[in-house]
């Protein structure tokens, strides 16, 4: 692909309700079972880290159904910084954000 050619728009819209939850449930499963190799390790590993490591995933597991939550109510793939659709990319990327890159970057 050349550097001149243009960019491809990002594709605006809604991701369908039952794709987003298969990703929502991907991603439930995957950090459920973080957690579970985190317990499985008990004290062979560095107490800090796999505590910091399960602080990390349980915020993720409350995005994921904060997610869940907006699906429900129809706000899902709306930024909650600006109210513009979120880029379905973003989204299959990372099914459980609230925001849109740019407000991403100002939110941290």
């Amino acid at each position: 692909m050349s550097l001149d050619m243009p960019r491809t728009e990002p594709r605006l819209g809604r991701l369908p309700a039952h794709e987003a939850r298969q990703r929502l449930e991907h991603e439930r499963n995957t950090r459920l079972t973080q957690l579970q190799a985190i317990a499985e390790a008990g004290h062979d590993a560095e107490e800090h880290l796999m505590s910091a490591q399960k602080d990390t995933i349980e915020r993720v597991l409350k995005e994921i159904d904060a997610a869940c939550a907006r699906i429900q109510d129809r706000s899902y793939g709306t930024c909650q910084g600006c109210s513009k659709p979120i880029p379905i990319e973003r989204l299959e990327i990372l099914p459980y954000t609230r925001f849109c890159v740019p407000c991403q970057r100002d939110a941290a």
